[in-house]
């Protein structure tokens, strides 16, 4: 099953969200928040992302979705080292083949990873035309490794599940937090403090860098260090962009954004203006249980909206 970059339509579509230390699944409707569900999950089953016993945490989320009635049609996010993201620029080509090719053959000059033992996509982010008039398309290129990404939907089928879809945990942070606004001519930088600290940059809507960081975050003033120097590192290497839009502020999610004070603390080490953004985003007003911790459902929502957009 591929990475699924693009737009795909599917009512009734479960966004999942195996964090590591939880699981969390929303489903949407008409009206906004259908449903949502989180449950914690042993320490043991996921780690950085990636699943470890993909047979115990197909018993957890079969117990879950039974417990919980919620349907099986799922879009499931990743968020690892086994994922690189990548930018590639290329003349445009009308042939959806031949495009593919060339797309596939500067992957392979550009991430370090056999093309055989990887899944690929990709979406355009951007045009130019160069002088002579020739078009040329900015792509993100997403490659993940093919065994991780078989241990998570094996994981789903073993519990009864239908993956619909597995999207970047990154992709739908963004989705969530920054809605459906207009880019504005500056970027912004997401940070997730999830099992995995998540890293996006994204001008409005639209992703432009993501990386995992190895930093932990739970650990007190060195972590919180660790963690800003983590960041700093991956803001300059997106600088490094051709035509990369400046960086505007810094805005934490997950878990790790209700610590009190660390999104100051951290915006004031790397030198950005930094908040702690609403869980629920896009979704804020829309009914949401009152039992359910929100800030365990952002990438969840985001997840979800990804199939109903």
């Amino acid at each position: 099953m591929a990475i699924t970059l693009r737009k795909q339509t599917s009512d009734g579509v479960v966004g999942l969200d195996i964090d590591g230390g939880f699981v969390a699944a929303a489903q949407l409707n008409g009206e906004g928040v259908q449903r949502a569900a989180s449950r914690s999950l042993e320490s043991d089953i996921v780690r950085d992302g990636e699943v470890l016993s993909a047979e115990r945490l197909g018993d957890a989320l079969k117990d879950f979705f039974r417990d919980e009635s919620l349907p099986r049609h799922v879009r499931l996010g990743v968020a690892n080292q086994q994922i690189v993201v990548r930018h590639i620029e290329m003349p445009k080509i009308a042939d959806q083949s031949e495009r593919d090719a060339a797309i596939r053959f500067q992957t392979a000059e550009t991430v370090a990873m056999p093309l055989d033992e990887a899944v690929i996509d990709y979406q355009t982010v951007g045009e130019s035309t160069a002088d002579g008039g020739v078009s040329h398309e900015r792509i993100l290129v997403v490659a993940a490794r093919k065994a991780m990404i078989l241990r998570l939907t094996d994981a789903a089928r073993r519990a009864g599940l239908k993956p619909e879809g597995v999207d970047l945990s990154a992709f739908a942070l963004v989705r969530t937090l920054a809605g459906s606004s207009h880019p504005d001519g500056e970027a912004r930088v997401y940070c997730h403090l999830g099992g995995v600290a998540n890293v996006a940059v994204a001008l409005g809507s639209n992703c432009l860098f993501t990386r995992p960081l190895t930093a932990d975050w739970e650990g007190g003033d060195g972590a919180v260090e660790s963690l800003a120097e983590e960041l700093r590192m991956s803001i300059e290497y997106y600088r490094t962009q051709a035509d990369a839009p400046p960086v505007r502020e810094l805005v934490l999610s997950g878990p790790g954004a209700r610590i009190e004070g660390l999104a100051e603390r951290v915006g004031e080490l790397i030198g950005l203006a930094a908040h702690a953004a609403d869980p629920l985003g896009r979704m804020s007003g829309a009914h949401f249980p009152k039992d359910e911790d929100p800030y365990h459902h952002t990438v969840s929502l985001g997840l979800a909206l990804g199939a109903s957009e």
